[in-house]
């Protein structure tokens, strides 16, 4: 008896040793399978997805990337201070060439947005796109393609669609709250003031100007441009449509749960200052789409004064208005508030947190904004920009949004590239 009594007990310390050993491999092993490990190009926006992105357990930020060596060098240092340990880079490339790398995050100008997105999902990176999708529609649809192809998780950065506050209005309204919703309205407005007339100059050394321009034709430099207000040129931006009337134009088509539109009218321009910008500083847009629904957009960047609420959708039952913060008011019909719910987060912690959830489950369908949609939203900027260029109506097709319009300039749906460029994002 003592001797099964021993012999039991020794196989009970051993089996609890082996459980213990177990134990501890499997808490040694589940980090490693749930790291990502994060490649960071564009570090103006691109700090603030940092820190985001750090707070979710088990993200690494191995690249701090800036075509400007003195950005990224702040970046790095900025990461650093929350935790991070990133190598300063300036050629994005090096996190494509990197197998450790699980995910690039593009933060850089819009010109970048379609090609790095591109290139990334042929390298095996999933990847997190800042809004707008791409600079132009041919690059959306490649965009699609690349993300297809090669099964990786691409996120567009319109925010709001993992936020709480917005997902509960948005619900309410596809329950139908407001009965038939029919219009949607999107306004946006910021002070900005005049960038001035410059001459061509030579680039700071500490930055790869030829690296920045990347797949977009030369431009001689000139210091009103960067860092921030190629947002106002054509050649590299689109405008304060795609600049921030994006958001709410995604929020728009969401709501109404409409994809493309099949007629696009413009009317705006430049009214408070003579300067270097080329995109408008005033602009009215409308949409329409089949089945009875259009979508409107009223944007203002020389007042401080909000023309509406962010976003509001109309209904044969009643109305509803959602402010950036994701507050919302319900009305009746007989213009009675009957439900409203309070600021939420403005979605981008959660929507950071989808992203790399998707990473982890390697499973693209449960992302909130997938580039398909990404590119449906985007679409409607392209649109609402080549309509004012042209001065012209622009009918489009529900399937895909294409225009079969020959007086519309092609180079408005694809760009041209720079030759070394072209063929890697292009194929």
């Amino acid at each position: 008896m003592k001797r099964r009594r021993f012999l039991i007990q020794s196989s009970s310390g051993i089996a609890a040793a082996h459980l213990v050993a177990a134990a501890k491999l499997h808490a040694a092993a589940k980090p490693d399978a749930q790291r990502v490990v994060i490649g960071l190009m564009g570090l103006n926006r691109g700090k603030d997805l940092a820190a985001n992105l750090l707070k979710i357990p088990g993200v690494e930020i191995k690249y701090a990337c800036d075509a400007d060596s003195t950005r990224a060098a702040a970046g790095a240092k900025f990461i650093s201070e929350l935790g991070g340990k990133p190598e300063a880079i300036q050629d994005f490339r090096r996190i494509l060439d990197d197998k450790e790398v699980d995910a690039l995050v593009c933060a850089a100008p819009n010109h970048w947005h379609g090609p790095a997105t591109i290139l990334g999902c042929k390298a095996g990176k999933h990847v997190y796109v800042e809004k707008p999708a791409c600079h132009n529609p041919q690059e959306g649809e490649w965009m699609i393609r690349a993300a297809v192809q090669n099964k990786r998780c691409v996120q567009v950065g319109n925010q709001r669609r993992s936020s709480p506050g917005y997902q509960a209005a948005i619900g309410k309204l596809h329950g139908g709250v407001l009965g038939k919703v029919y219009l949607a309205r999107a306004f946006f407005n910021r002070l900005r003031g005049s960038i001035g007339v410059k001459s061509d100059a030579a680039p700071p050394q500490s930055l790869d100007y030829d690296l920045w321009q990347g797949p977009a034709p030369h431009r001689p430099y000139r210091e009103n441009v960067l860092h921030y207000n190629w947002h106002w040129f054509w050649h590299w931006g689109n405008g304060e449509l795609g600049n921030n009337g994006v958001h709410g134009l995604d929020l728009c088509r969401w709501g109404l749960q409409a994809d493309f539109p099949i007629r696009t009218v413009s009317s705006g321009g430049r009214y408070c200052y003579q300067d270097d910008q080329e995109t408008p500083d005033t602009h009215d847009v409308s949409w329409q789409f089949e089945g009875g629904k259009q979508i409107s957009y009223q944007g203002v960047s020389c007042s401080q004064h909000a023309p509406g609420p962010f976003v509001s959708f109309y209904g044969t039952e009643g109305y509803m208005e959602i402010e950036a913060d994701g507050s919302y008011k319900i009305f009746n019909s007989a213009n009675k508030m009957v439900d409203s719910g309070e600021k939420t987060s403005d979605g981008q912690p959660e929507h950071m947190q989808n992203f790399i959830d998707c990473i982890r489950a390697n499973d693209p369908s449960k992302l909130n904004q997938p580039i398909l949609s990404g590119h449906q939203s985007t679409l409607l900027c392209h649109l609402g920009n080549v309509a004012h260029r042209t001065d012209r109506v622009v009918h489009t097709t529900s399937k895909d949004g294409r225009w079969s319009d020959d007086a519309i300039p092609k180079n408005l749906w694809r760009r041209e590239y720079d030759a070394k460029w072209e063929q890697q994002i292009s194929s």
